[in-house]
């Protein structure tokens, strides 16, 4: 019999599939949330991934009194406001909006924050969700201020007219300079993971345009444009293509040799984003990576430079 999707041939099982194992009389809705909350340990270490793969070897707990407030210390970056949107800088590790966990600190939350203070008085302000970013994703996202804002924003969005670039270092040396992935995505067994439709199978077109940017030899700098915004796209597609993100724990094979330079989450950033206002006026942002981001891009041009000008 062969591994599923949430296992592999040694034995491995994703955190909430191990977990049940352990504590059987719990659903796993139950033990995701655990995890989601901070009250499971890998050898001592919180893990709050549910789509974490673990070996057999480690020691895995559930301690029900644990409760870690997951907070990332960075104050709000606003880039652009107006009476329909506000436009801000998401940090790599803080979430868009709760999950069944009901985090306290999310962005939406300190979006409404500022809002309610700056504009709310006595009555209540509206902020609501436009797209999201993955919580370890860095870069630029819109909330809407308005039902005005959100309609139009959402329209956009489905008419795939909104703006979306990111910035992504995904592993390898890739083949040719532009491309487009053009593959239907569909949800796999498990935890929080999606694949590529195979042949014959129904699953949700999924395009992604990409050009290159720079080259390091064992990775590669590009540029990923959504034409469509299905959840982990950029990720399920690179490494379909055999170019996984560097840093993605989630789609990476776990049979490949570690990549040389260590990232402790997937190297994307969201770092254009543009939009029309109600009234046409177009909407451009950029912003920078984080310094963990072009940290990364100076290593491996070290990496590339060293190698080139041999022993």
């Amino acid at each position: 019999m062969k591994p599923g999707p949430a296992a592999d041939a040694g034995g491995s099982l994703r955190i909430v599939r191990r977990l049940q194992t352990i504590y059987p009389e719990e659903s796993a809705t139950r033990l995701k949330r655990a995890v989601l909350e901070g009250q499971v340990t890998v050898d001592g270490a919180v893990m709050n991934d549910p789509g974490a793969i673990v070996s057999r070897d480690v020691a895995l707990r559930w301690d029900r009194n644990l409760r870690k407030e997951r907070h990332v210390a960075t104050s709000l970056a606003v880039l652009y406001e107006d009476d329909d949107a506000i436009a801000v800088f998401k940090p790599s590790g803080l979430l868009t909006h709760p999950t069944e966990a009901k985090e306290v600190d999310t962005l939406l939350s300190r979006v409404s924050q500022y809002v309610q203070r700056r504009h709310g008085g006595k009555e209540r302000t509206f902020v609501s969700v436009v797209h999201r970013l993955d919580k370890e994703t860095s870069g630029i996202l819109v909330f809407a201020r308005s039902r005005r804002g959100l309609v139009g924003m959402q329209a956009q969005l489905r008419a795939h007219t909104m703006d979306r670039r990111y910035r992504a270092v995904v592993e390898g040396d890739m083949s040719g300079e532009a491309g487009t992935y053009d593959r239907d995505l569909v949800a796999e067994p498990g935890e929080r993971r999606r694949g590529v439709a195979k042949a014959g199978e129904p699953g949700i077109r999924a395009v992604t345009e990409w050009t290159v940017i720079e080259r390091f030899g064992i990775a590669t700098l590009v540029e990923a444009r959504l034409k469509t915004g299905r959840t982990h796209q950029i990720r399920i597609h690179f490494a379909n293509a055999g170019h996984v993100l560097v840093g993605d724990s989630v789609y990476r094979d776990r049979k490949e040799k570690s990549f040389p330079v260590p990232f402790p989450r997937q190297a994307l950033h969201a770092g254009h984003l543009g939009w029309a206002t109600a009234e046409g006026k177009k909407i451009s942002l950029d912003a920078d990576p984080p310094a963990d981001f072009l940290k990364l891009l100076e290593e491996l041009r070290k990496r590339k430079k060293k190698k080139s000008a041999g022993p």
